[in-house]
């Protein structure tokens, strides 16, 4: 009898959790590995694209040559790369070119499959106490990882960003300790977000989704970890401030055209707002209760006012709308994931015209901010403590932490 119960027990745990009979995996991880997998072995022929950047940048900053070093930035604006991404990519410098870029690439696709999990966590901390229906959550993020994982092959493996995807990978770290209320873990991430790609400073609002009390100490830990990594190229050349000045070609198809902006490089003003917009905007969505709209809104100000349209922009979207979809709401079906990835990538595809694709970007941008700021939400409400039926729910409390930490 005693057998029968157990076995029991742990079919319904393992019904719960959605782990695969006798091994520590969940189904839908399983899946998206293999998604992955068939994802980088077809595009990882012709990945690298930009992987030259960072050999060049690593290797210029921990050498003694007058345009390395801490001069490195005054002499090379065109390395737009944090130094943690150089630091990571100096690590692949024992090995061969070709061996050491395969590696890269083989671990940032790696790190995608992370932050499907972490996100999933946070998602199950985020909604601890209400009951959540963790399969439910778990075919929530299957639908919107197999929209995630083809751009994230793009910026992991085909550009080989390997700034980008730290980038965006210490962000889903600060969400993670978000959720967990770890304020100087969630100011630690976000700078090292920062650190390795500077335009993740639009992400900084996360902080303001920490309680009130913790607001100073979290800024304080994150402005300090910024100075940082940053200051000693500042002190070390003067000259390195020319580098945010640095321009790149207006494309044809940027949303930027619309605004009737036909510079033929980036305006001056450009990166500016683009910071502007996207920490006003993550401030507006944490007033407004909505911090898991952060991310998107960040990555929206940057898909907007970019004068590139680079496909792998879209990898910093598709985190934010698995964000959202994860964990800013509760349909089973996540749409956002699939209308950016049809909209951002399927139009740059599609779409016949520069114009067509540029306004394609534009649409999604002004819609989908909109949508996560305004559109009404169900509102998930924790029971009210009681005496009566504490214990039961402190039970199904630490039940639901069990599956969670699974």
């Amino acid at each position: 009898m005693r057998g029968a119960r157990t076995a029991r027990t742990t079919t319904d745990y393992e019904a719960a959790t959605g782990r695969i009979a006798g091994l520590p995996l969940r189904r839908h991880h399983v899946l998206l590995v293999a998604w992955t997998v068939l994802w980088f072995l077809l595009v990882e022929p012709s990945g690298g694209f930009s992987w030259h950047y960072l050999r060049q940048g690593e290797q210029l900053l921990f050498s003694g040559q007058p345009d390395g070093g801490l001069s490195l930035y005054a002499h090379h604006p065109e390395l737009q790369i944090g130094p943690v991404s150089l630091a990571a990519a100096r690590l692949t410098a024992p090995f061969s070119p070709h061996t050491g870029e395969l590696l890269a690439e083989a671990v940032s696709a790696g790190l995608g499959l992370v932050m499907l999990v972490l996100i999933g966590r946070t998602a199950a901390l985020h909604y601890l106490g209400t009951g959540t229906n963790h399969r439910r959550l778990q075919q929530r993020l299957l639908i919107a990882g197999l929209a995630f994982i083809p751009m994230w092959v793009e910026v992991s493996v085909r550009f080989a960003h390997l700034d980008d995807v730290l980038a965006l990978f210490f962000t889903t770290l600060a969400a993670h300790a978000l959720a967990r209320g770890k304020p100087v873990q969630v100011a630690l991430f976000l700078a090292l977000a920062v650190d390795s790609k500077p335009w993740a400073i639009a992400f900084a609002p996360l902080i303001l989704a920490l309680p009130r009390r913790t607001w100073l100490r979290a800024a304080l830990w994150f402005c300090l970890l910024v100075a940082v990594a940053w200051l000693p190229f500042y002190l070390g050349n003067l000259d390195t401030l020319a580098a945010a000045k640095f321009t790149i070609p207006n494309q044809p198809a940027s949303a930027l055209r619309w605004f009737g902006v036909t510079d033929p490089s980036t305006p001056w003003w450009d990166r500016p707002a683009q910071f502007a917009l996207g920490i006003g905007l993550g401030c507006f969505a944490v007033w407004r209760g909505r911090w898991p709209a952060v991310v998107l809104l960040g990555a929206d100000a940057r898909i907007l006012l970019d004068p590139s349209v680079y496909t792998y922009y879209t990898a910093s979207i598709l985190l934010g709308t698995l964000l959202w979809d994860a964990i800013g709401q509760k349909r089973l079906v996540p749409w956002w994931s699939w209308i950016a990835l049809a909209a951002l990538y399927g139009g740059t595809l599609l779409l016949p015209t520069d114009s067509a694709r540029g306004f394609a970007r534009l649409a999604f941008v002004v819609v989908s901010a909109l949508y996560v700021l305004f559109w009404p939400t169900q509102r998930t409400r924790r029971p009210r403590p009681s005496a009566e039926g504490a214990g039961t729910r402190r039970g199904a409390r630490r039940r639901e932490r069990v599956l969670v930490d699974a």
